[in-house]
């Protein structure tokens, strides 16, 4: 993709995982939904995480002491890595994903669909 800023002759390349990143986040915009650009590095209080996985915060500080998401102490405040949630995310959509595939192949065998 290139892109031309309009301050110049030249336009800038973007490698395709750079452009396929920028069209998906103009057609969340798009869609009336918003979006937000963090380091991989940054940490996150229990509330933002929560907030992020729309659930309770109660139900988060169950993920955390049960072992499901890492997180530091600073003090007495949990911080999560915003890594870490999102791996939480991709292993969770797995799993999901996987109990949906064996709940499709039960009602096979039963004759359901």
């Amino acid at each position: 993709m290139h892109l031309e800023t309009g301050a110049g002759d030249e336009a800038l390349v973007l490698p395709r995982p750079v452009a396929e990143m920028f069209a998906s986040m103009l057609a969340a915009l798009a869609n009336g939904q918003g979006i937000q650009i963090m380091p991989v590095d940054a940490e996150l209080t229990t509330q933002q995480a929560a907030d992020m996985l729309n659930v309770s915060r109660p139900y988060l500080i169950g993920l955390l002491e049960s072992g499901e998401i890492r997180f530091r102490l600073v003090g007495r405040h949990r911080r999560i890595r915003f890594a870490d949630l999102h791996q939480y995310l991709r292993e969770d959509d797995a799993r999901r994903k996987e109990t949906a595939d064996e709940l499709m192949e039960l009602d096979q065998d039963l004759g359901l669909l």
